[in-house]
């Protein structure tokens, strides 16, 4: 393809993402000015993406996206498509730890494991997709429980080994930790031997929709702070891939 029809491209391909990606629609000044494009390209971009049904001009003369997404969007179930999103980084963090990596969302009260790439090695191969286990055990569900997703139990918690939080209130207080550092672990919670490290995925507005987690044996988490801050670098990478964008002063 020659090189102009690339620049086109990557210019309407800019346009349109500015105009997915905005919190307010935006109008046909705004794009010029963000995108410095002329206004006489900007304008035919855009009847391009309009007419591809890419954009859709609102009576006000802003601009928002067009009908195909939404059409994409009905024949699509939301948790598969994150999914589809999330595999590369899965992947990647597979090969970066060698251990089990699993996402996890939400389901009525629920924290359901959606996605699993598996360990590498023998021990610690165990299929956590759609399995069932207390929240309060697992990093996966302590992130939801820290964002506030789900809400943490008045009554006493199931113990589940000697490591277990069971106390509401120790519970709650422990939580601030994993928001202060960005990322949860459970280091025999659930089951003796086993550890696990969380982080919270985030949409555009900020909300988490999922948690990326990996977990093991005991004996191959020693360097927990380090699983810590590359999980937590992954789940941002998958955050700005559903168009979330950290705050200047580095804040969710």
């Amino acid at each position: 393809m020659p090189a102009s029809g690339t620049q086109a491209i990557d210019r309407a391909a800019e346009l349109l993402s500015r105009v997915v990606l905005a919190d307010e629609p935006p109008y046909f000044g705004d794009l010029v000015h963000d995108s410095g494009l002329a206004k006489s390209t900007a304008s035919r971009l855009l009847q391009a993406l309009e007419r591809h049904r890419l954009v859709h001009r609102v009576p006000d003369g802003s601009y928002e996206a067009g009908p195909l997404f939404a059409l994409y969007a009905t024949r699509h179930e939301p948790n598969a498509e994150l999914i589809r999103v999330a595999r590369p980084v899965l992947e990647a963090l597979s090969e970066a730890t060698g251990e089990t990596v699993n996402l996890a969302m939400v389901r009525g009260h629920t924290v359901v494991q959606v996605a699993q790439i598996d360990s590498t090695f023998l021990l610690g191969t165990t299929n956590w997709v759609d399995l069932e286990v207390p929240a309060h055990c697992s990093a996966l569900g302590k992130v939801f429980y820290a964002e506030g997703v789900i809400a943490v139990p008045d009554a006493e918690m199931e113990r589940r080994t000697a490591t277990t939080i069971t106390d509401p209130g120790a519970f709650t207080r422990s939580l601030a930790q994993v928001r202060a550092q960005g990322y949860a672990e459970a280091l025999g919670e659930l089951e003796t031997g086993l550890d696990a490290v969380a982080a919270p995925v985030r949409d555009r507005t900020g909300n988490v929709v999922a948690a990326l987690g990996i977990s093991g044996p005991s004996s191959r988490f020693g360097a927990g702070r380090r699983l810590g801050a590359l999980l937590r670098s992954h789940a941002e990478e998958l955050s700005e891939i559903l168009g979330h964008r950290k705050r200047k002063d580095g804040a969710a």
